[in-house]
């Protein structure tokens, strides 16, 4: 059986998306972060000794990361869904994106959230102003210009097709929706780039993604 380690607001949320999607049989451990620091609980780290999620268990088999998860699923028990077929075109973009939202795409999202973080914690009265202008200098200076242009290749590549692959949804388009949703959640995608949103609304009303939510609990990003 297929344990799914999930940590609520994660990425492990594309994993229960993605077993739903191929109609496979799965379980949940569910994990809370600690709510001060927002990590992963130690527990995680039984599983895996980074203590991070998404990791699955398969019976004596353990795999982390979302993209080396993705494929060892699809290898395992996609009989070739939701992947295009090797040596075309599609495939070659399947697999680009699949590594580029977590390898490009989220690096600019990360320094965002650790300097607005910096930016607004507390602080003694007469270190506040420098920790705040360090971080005001860095957003405007190198996060934000990174952040405006993955969403304005991004949006790019959705006005050539309707999905980053190609014509035909699949599990790079699952692999891209948390960088997109944490781009909409906290760092300015919005309806100025309508690809973009569109394909978040299309993700968003698939039965498969509806049924991944309400199997793993609460995810914020979708407020």
């Amino acid at each position: 059986m297929i344990v799914v380690h999930h940590l609520n607001n994660s990425r492990s949320q594309r994993v229960l998306w993605l077993l739903e999607e191929l109609g496979l049989s799965y379980d949940i451990v569910a994990y809370a972060r600690d709510p001060k620091t927002m990590l992963a609980p130690p527990e995680l780290r039984a599983i895996h000794p980074l203590g991070k999620s998404p990791v699955i268990t398969d019976g004596e088999v353990v795999v982390a990361e979302s993209g080396a998860i993705i494929e060892y699923l699809l290898e395992t028990y996609g009989e070739g869904r939701l992947q295009p077929a090797a040596g075309t075109p599609e495939r070659r973009r399947w697999t680009y994106f699949l590594h580029y939202a977590e390898g490009s795409a989220m690096t600019p999202l990360l320094l965002k959230l650790v300097f607005d973080r910096v930016e607004n914690s507390p602080a003694p009265f007469f270190v506040r102003p420098i920790a705040r202008a360090i971080a005001n200098k860095v957003k405007s200076s190198y996060i934000q210009p990174q952040l405006a242009s993955h969403l304005d290749y991004l949006e790019g590549e959705l006005a050539q097709r309707p999905w980053f692959a190609g014509a035909e949804f699949s599990a790079a388009d699952i692999q891209m929706s948390f960088p997109l949703e944490a781009a909409a959640s906290r760092a300015g995608l919005d309806a100025s780039r309508p690809h973009l949103m569109d394909f978040l609304q299309r993700i968003h009303s698939r039965p498969a993604f509806q049924r991944a939510l309400a199997r793993g609990g609460p995810y914020d990003f979708l407020k």
